[in-house]
Order: structure tokens, then sequence, then C-alpha cells
């Protein structure tokens, strides 16, 4: 589909020329997004694993970022979800709906952004489309990522007894989210919008997991909603203690003066960290794997028979801590 050119837009196949067509350079099987397809070559022994996922404005971020805090959610939202399945990314596809309002200056800074973050991660573009939308800027990214094969972490694994993990910092997305809306400053509201704006993928966490986690997934719509998953595909119940989830210096200042949010950040989502299990004889070597990936991992409780999906946290007293929603939910 071709696109009707206003005054400061190229069109689309002037904007795949000029903007996209640079970040497939370096990537055969991009043939320069020449071609309707790509043509992908997994490296030997490797399986390919793809994930993908939409972002809309208004929805998933509040409307008002710069293109560049766009593509990098965009980007790296995918990316999480190959970590939690231990992939390394291999590259991606991207489909883009945008107003036609939209002046072409707002995509030159999105591509600038996104070659910038696919150096950083070491992927690159290899497809996609692009249209015009009469509603919100949406953006679609596929992201490939490699795998040894038969070696990939999923949600089934678990075992009754099994360590739950999670890595970094719980709560940060949903208090990322309230410091954008209130236009917060100051040094903790700034780490906090990063948090949200520009997640930070544990990819090589996740790789250096298989072959020691059983199960793992991101925490996308909140660590009580993915660990519940986790749970469930495993066919087992969970147990946290909430008091041994990790928070960070602003999360933890928060929640000093609103003790009764606890519930809020265990189940807001938008943290993109990874939360996993693990036999309790791993235990050394997930510290191990956490200093050599200079990731932060905390362990937080166990898997235990029980309903499916069953996951309650307890208090420092040892009470279940009330929860009235597990986590997001598109509905």
């Amino acid at each position: 589909m071709t696109d009707p050119a206003g005054p400061r837009r190229l069109g689309e196949f002037g904007r795949i020329a000029r903007y996209m067509r640079p970040l497939s350079e370096g990537f055969a099987g991009a043939r320069g997004l020449r071609d309707d397809a790509a043509i992908l070559d997994p490296p030997k022994g490797c399986s390919l694993v793809v994930t993908t996922d939409t972002i809309v404005a208004g929805v998933h971020f509040v409307g008002d970022e710069g293109p560049g805090d766009v593509a990098a959610k965009a980007l790296r939202v995918n990316l999480s979800d190959l970590a939690g399945m231990g992939a390394q990314p291999f590259c991606y596809a991207l489909n883009l709906a945008l107003p036609q309002s939209l002046e072409d200056a707002w995509l030159e800074a999105f591509c600038a952004e996104l070659a910038a973050e696919q150096a950083r991660f070491g992927l690159h573009l290899v497809g996609g489309d692009s249209v015009s939308t009469p509603g919100p800027v949406t953006v679609t990214l596929t992201a490939f990522g490699v795998v040894p094969a038969g070696r990939a972490l999923h949600r089934d694994g678990g075992e009754a007894g099994d360590d739950v993990w999670v890595s970094g910092t719980i709560g940060d997305g949903l208090l990322g989210l309230e410091a954008v809306r209130a236009h917060a400053h100051g040094p903790q509201a700034a780490y906090l919008i990063a948090r949200y704006r520009r997640p930070e993928p544990r990819l090589a966490l996740g790789a250096r997991l298989v072959g020691v986690a059983r199960a793992a997934l991101d925490v996308s719509d909140g660590l009580i909603a993915d660990l519940a998953h986790l749970a469930e595909e495993s066919g087992l119940a969970a147990e946290i203690a909430a008091p041994s989830v990790p928070l960070s210096e602003a999360a933890a200042e928060h929640l000093a003066g609103h003790p009764e949010r606890f519930a809020d950040l265990l189940t807001a989502g938008d943290d993109y960290e990874l939360v996993f299990a693990a036999p309790p004889a791993a235990r050394a070597d997930i510290e191990a794997v956490a200093l050599e990936t200079a990731t932060p991992v905390a362990r937080i409780g166990r898997l235990l028979a029980g309903a499916p999906g069953a996951v309650r946290a307890l208090d420092k007293a040892g009470a279940v801590l009330p929860i009235d929603r597990t986590g997001y939910r598109h509905d």
C-alpha cells in the first residue's frame, strides 16, 4: 500500500529506502528489503525462537514520548521474550501504522534510535510493512532469536520443591508510568521513567540459565500473574515471601510512604525481568551466573503441589497478602 505523500512525507517506498533499508545492512537474508520476504538461515545446531508484540500509543506508552523511546521499547519488550526462553537476538521484522499527520522527521528519529538499539543488541531489520492509519501510532515488532536446538527454556518445566527466582527489581514499571503521567522530576523519577520507557532485556542471564533453570518467562503482565503462568503450565502452585521480592531504592522509598501499595508493585507489570524456577541444588550455579552476567537475582519462593496456577504471597509475619488482581490483562 502506498500512502498519499504530504508536504513532508516521502511515501511508503521512499521511507523504506531512506530510513529502513540501512537497518538491514549486514544481514544477507534481508536482501536490502528489496523482496517481499527475507531468507533466514539460523546458525548450525540452533533453533529459531520467534516472538511478536504490538505497542499502541495511549495503551502501551503514554503517547507523548519521543520517537526514540518508542523505538527502544518496541524492540526491548520483544527481546525480553527471547531472554525468557534463553535465546539470543538474530533479526527482527517491523510493521508500522502511522497517522498521516506524522511527519517524516518522526520516522527518521525512530529509525535512528533503532539503528543504535540493534547495534547494541546485535541484530538487524529483515522486513515488515508501513501503512497509514486514522488511529494512534501502532508499532508491531517480530523478533527472531536463536537457541541451541532442544535447549530453549519453557514455562512448563517446573517441579515441586523448585526455588522461584526473579532478576533485577520489581515495581519500577508501574512507578515509572505514574511518574510520566505526573510529569515528575528529580533523580528518582528519572530513574523510574527510564525503567518504564527503556526496560533492560535480560539476554545474558537468560542464555546462561539454559541447562540451569527448569522453567522461565519474562515479567510483562506482573510478577504474580507471570509466576502463575509458569506454575499453571507446570501443573503446580507457587508461594513467595513478599519481603524477599527485590525493590529498587526508588520503589522502596515509595513503599515506605505508601505500604498499602505493595500488592500493586507485585501485579502491575512492565518490569521485563525474568522469573524462573530451578532446583535447590542449582543455587550456587545461579549465583555464579548472576555474577558472570552482572545481573542481580533474588530467591523469592518455591513451587509446590496445589491448584495449578495458584500463587500466594506471604507478608513478613507469614500471613497471606491480600491481592485483588494478579496482573495486567488485555480485555
